[in-house]
């Protein structure tokens, strides 16, 4: 059940740390993408790209990893990298952002995938989610949308990383290609996860507080 919850959860965290978040604590917000980032990389390491490689041929799962980083980048194309904090919505917009909800609908949905119950990936996708839907809901509440288009957007994406977690595990269709969706996941995830990390530095200066949230992040994924 929690496998279900947590990620909806994550997202009701997110909205509301947007709305108590004011510009002062806005580094703050910065240092958790960097933590998330770090959390999930090593996550998916630790957890996913062993148990692909255990259940796929090696260059296969390599092929399939890297089909889940041109998928991201097609979507990101489309989202102007909204998965890893990078938002582009015009506060005098009126238009609904339909390509932006449509690609993060996806990649929430194939996140979903990654989750079942003998691994720990919801955690990983629980903490990639409160920084992202934060940055999501700071620019939606600052925009000229209405609240039921923001509160349909942030809905409907709450809900789709529980709906590909359903259908990974139910639909029997599915399950028989289970090993190669995640190969697509992990590369998804490798693609964002880094992301953040080398693009989080401003100006590639050293930074002691964001080296610290890596290394915290690193080090919650292996003693989970």
């Amino acid at each position: 059940m929690n496998n279900y919850l947590f990620p909806i959860l994550s997202v009701i965290f997110g909205v509301v740390l947007a709305i108590i978040t004011t510009k002062k604590r806005m580094f703050n917000t910065r240092l958790l993408l960097s933590f998330s980032g770090a959390f999930l990389l090593a996550l998916t390491l630790f957890e996913m790209l062993p148990e692909v490689y255990e259940h796929l041929d090696s260059k296969l799962t390599g092929l399939f990893i890297m089909g889940g980083i041109l998928l991201q980048i097609i979507l990101e194309y489309f989202s102007k990298g909204a998965e890893h904090g990078h938002i582009h919505i015009h506060k005098n917009a009126t238009a609904f952002p339909w390509a932006l909800f449509i690609s993060l609908c996806i990649h929430s949905f194939l996140e979903g995938f990654s989750i079942n119950d003998h691994n720990d990936m919801v955690y990983g996708i629980v903490i990639h989610n409160i920084p992202i839907t934060a940055l999501i809901s700071m620019f939606l509440l600052k925009s000229n949308y209405s609240k039921i288009q923001i509160a349909s957007f942030l809905i409907i994406f709450a809900l789709m990383t529980p709906l590909g977690t359903l259908i990974s595990n139910t639909v029997g269709a599915v399950q028989g290609y289970t090993h190669i969706i995640n190969a697509f996941v992990i590369g998804i995830f490798f693609h964002i996860s880094t992301t953040i990390l080398f693009e989080s530095s401003e100006g590639h200066k050293f930074n002691l507080s964001k080296l610290t949230a890596i290394v915290l992040g690193v080090g919650m994924a292996y003693l989970i």
